[in-house]
């Protein structure tokens, strides 16, 4: 058996691994790399190598997020037409995201090639759109739903079971036991894990044996802040800004952070900790997102369906506007003083929030709360390590806003919750693989498993690299 880390290897997007064993070829995510110039070659490049598309069996995914299915319209753009298997929950919000995916591509294309009209240049050198909204809808057809629990066998030698991850609403670990090669061998990938004990989703469930194991390490180098802390900085943040008369923007991942800072939002007008306010959710993607966790109500937690519950029953606490046309999302930036405006997306690359940051950056009155992991080479990166001066639709954009950057709403687990989840693991894996971080993240992360957990056999995989299993 082979396994090849196509993504996600000393970095955190671009989520992709193939697995061969026998006659069985399958991967694990297809995910787009993100973060500046090097990403969009990445993924021109991704899919073109290292494998045939049209060989492979099938395809399991572990959530929704871009950076794990993005390029899911591409692999079957390119010849797989196969099933995908994903949770129902999963497979809701990929009608959303992936045609959205598409969309802002063909957009970002579009004003690429009417910049470099109006600059007499040609259209030479402009990125073509990995997908078209049409290729994306016709991907979607391929997904076939599997619930947490569910035993499967997608062919024959191979048994999955999806188990839930507590990261984003339908986020799933993966259980593989591959057999038909002497004794059957047992895989885990984490996929993107939660943190225990937050709000609206459950904890991540517990496997407790492998023979081989992938686990993310987005945060495996730092703890987050915890909730009372991070209480703390979003009610300054609050009263800071509204003492100032400015707005409070808030980049926002649309499926998991806006309805995440949606319910601590409500939580903190519930407790009296900020006024009741009006909060702008300018993300068509995030609204849908919203819509879909609401119809999973299941899904949720007890402690946010009590919640759910109370803002009904007190529609003057706190009111949700989800702005869907782009008329309504410009006249937001005619509002000098007292917008909360949630805006995907959460890295600040594309989407609403770009127009948001470019009206409010320059004022010293107003605050940006930074709330998720920013990539390298992103816009919201620049802004966290301390820019002062932007670039926004090739405009130079001053930066007097005040930054905020809140570590404790995080959807990944940190280094200590990471070790807890490893910890429940009864044996140390035959072999575990530290994927999805930076390299200083991942390294830091596979030095503590050998430290703390007396694991050996802890790898730090390349891209690209294949190893045999």
């Amino acid at each position: 058996m082979r396994l090849g880390f196509l993504g996600a290897a000393g970095e955190v997007t671009g989520s992709c691994y193939l697995v061969e064993t026998g006659n069985t070829r399958f991967l694990v995510d297809c995910g787009m790399f993100q973060g500046g110039p090097e990403a969009r070659q990445k993924n021109q490049r991704a899919l073109n190598f290292g494998f045939d598309v049209r060989k492979i069996d099938f395809v399991l995914l572990t959530h929704a997020h871009i950076d794990h299915a993005g390029l899911l319209p591409r692999l079957s753009m390119l010849g797989y037409k196969g099933p995908i298997y994903a949770t129902p929950a999963t497979i809701d919000l990929l009608e959303v995201l992936l045609p959205d995916s598409a969309h802002i591509q063909e957009k970002e294309a579009e004003w690429q090639l009417r910049h470099r009209h109006r600059r007499g240049m040609g259209e030479r050198g402009i990125p073509a759109p990995l997908y078209s909204v049409a290729q994306a809808l016709s991907a979607l057809e391929q997904l076939k739903p599997v619930s947490y629990g569910q035993t499967f066998n997608p062919v024959e030698t191979v048994n999955v079971v999806f188990r839930d991850a507590g990261h984003i609403l339908g986020s799933a670990q993966l259980e593989i036991t591959v057999s038909g090669e002497g004794r059957p061998r047992k895989m885990i990938f984490s996929g993107d894990l939660g943190m225990p004990g937050r709000p609206v989703l459950c904890d991540p469930a517990q496997p407790t044996e492998a023979d081989v194991l992938l686990v993310e390490s987005t945060y495996g180098n730092r703890m987050h802040r915890s909730m009372i802390e991070t209480e703390e900085e979003i009610v300054d943040a609050f009263e800071r800004t509204r003492a100032a008369h400015g707005n409070l923007i808030i980049p926002a991942f649309a499926v998991g952070r806006t309805q995440e800072l949606l319910y601590m939002l409500a939580d903190l007008v519930r407790r009296k900790r900020i006024s009741p306010l009006k909060v702008y959710v300018d993300s068509p993607m995030a609204s849908k997102a919203t819509h879909i966790t609401m119809a999973h109500r299941e899904l949720l937690d007890p402690e946010t369906r009590d919640l759910i519950d109370w803002l009904g029953s007190h529609p003057d606490k706190m009111h949700i506007e989800f702005v869907s046309d782009a008329d309504h999302s410009k006249a937001l930036n005619d509002i000098r003083s007292g917008a909360v405006i949630v805006s995907a997306s959460g890295m600040c690359e594309a989407g609403r929030i770009k127009y948001h940051l470019r009206e409010n950056l320059p004022r010293s009155e107003c605050t940006i709360l930074i709330t998720g992991f920013q990539a390298a080479g992103t816009l919201g990166r620049r802004l966290v390590d301390g820019a002062r001066l932007v670039h926004i639709f090739g405009q130079p954009v001053p930066v007097r806003a005040r930054i905020y950057t809140v570590g404790g709403l995080s959807a990944h687990a940190d280094q200590g919750a990471l070790l807890g989840w490893l910890g429940g693991f009864r044996h140390p894996p035959g072999q575990t693989f530290v994927v999805h971080g930076e390299a200083g993240a991942s390294a830091d992360l596979a030095q503590a498993i050998k430290d703390k957990l007396a694991w050996s056999n802890v790898q730090m995989p390349r891209p690209g690299e294949f190893v045999t299993l």
